[in-house]
């Protein structure tokens, strides 16, 4: 699962990559031209990677209808702590990942750096290549120590940074860049763990509803937390703080994430029990 996610990561990278080496050329018009063609590839790659694969379906017990894996879904405690610590997990990530291009430029305007739009697309790219690392040795981990604990300790590495880097915009850009690599590496760190502590709460006729279920409030999330941050970009705009603030309300919706992973781990420990 963790080569998986930083396949993911890979493509985030190339994305940012490309339209920055674009931005060189062209306007952000065809800078947008130039990605929507990677989609069209990615497509044809699947239609040939894809044509001898298995399509494997676990099958519903007899007699029980479609739609009861929805309630058997939000009656399922692990399954619901699970979505809710992805949940959270995403409040913090794709907020980080809306926002860390414009922080970046930001921070190179503020260093007067020529070309700050073109070199901050470049940089971020750097930043999701860190990605890439981030998810496979979060899969490991978990391999290793466990899905809790790989979650835990990612999680709040990666929450002690968003508290913290919009507060260091002023650093030189080196070190600024590095902590944003850092940043990037622990926050997708336990993704991967998260997709799979989800397929093994929930039994294997109801995972496609599951993971349904949890993109659409995990994403939901996603979505709420870039305008968020930029409400609170806005509210404290004109002031040194305002990065610093905005930062902030990732860190305070990813604090939740750690919360219902412990909850998780209590769940796991009592029916041991």
């Amino acid at each position: 699962m963790g080569y998986l996610i930083a396949a993911s990561s890979s493509g985030y990278a190339l994305c940012l990559g490309v339209a920055g080496f674009a931005l060189r050329y062209t306007d952000w018009r065809g800078a947008l031209y130039i990605l929507a063609l990677m989609p069209a590839m990615s497509w044809l790659l699947a239609l040939v990677v894809l044509r001898g694969t298995h399509n494997k379906v676990h099958p519903r017990p007899p007699g029980e209808p479609a739609h009861a894996a929805i309630a058997a879904i939000f009656g399922n405690r692990r399954g619901m702590l699970s979505i809710a610590a992805y949940t959270f997990h995403n409040w913090e990530l794709l907020g980080l990942w809306a926002w860390m291009p414009a922080f970046l430029t930001a921070a190179l305007v503020l260093h007067g750096v020529e070309g700050a739009a073109a070199g901050a697309l470049g940089l971020s790219a750097l930043t999701f290549v860190a990605n890439i690392a981030g998810s496979i040795v979060g899969g490991h981990m978990a391999d290793r120590w466990g899905r809790t604990q790989t979650i835990l300790t990612w999680s709040c590495i990666s929450l002690a940074l968003s508290f913290s880097i919009g507060w260091l915009i002023a650093l030189p850009v080196g070190l600024l860049v590095a902590l944003a690599c850092a940043h990037n590496f622990a926050s997708i760190a336990d993704s991967s763990t998260h997709s799979t502590l989800l397929a093994e709460s929930v039994p294997p006729h109801y995972l496609g509803v599951a993971y349904s279920i949890r993109s659409a409030i995990g994403f939901g999330a996603g979505v709420v937390s870039p305008v968020v941050f930029g409400w609170a970009l806005d509210v404290f705009a004109g002031t040194n703080a305002a990065w610093g603030y905005a930062w902030t309300t990732l860190a305070l919706g990813g604090v939740l994430g750690p919360l219902a992973t412990r909850a998780l781990r209590r769940e796991a420990v009592q029916t041991r029990r």
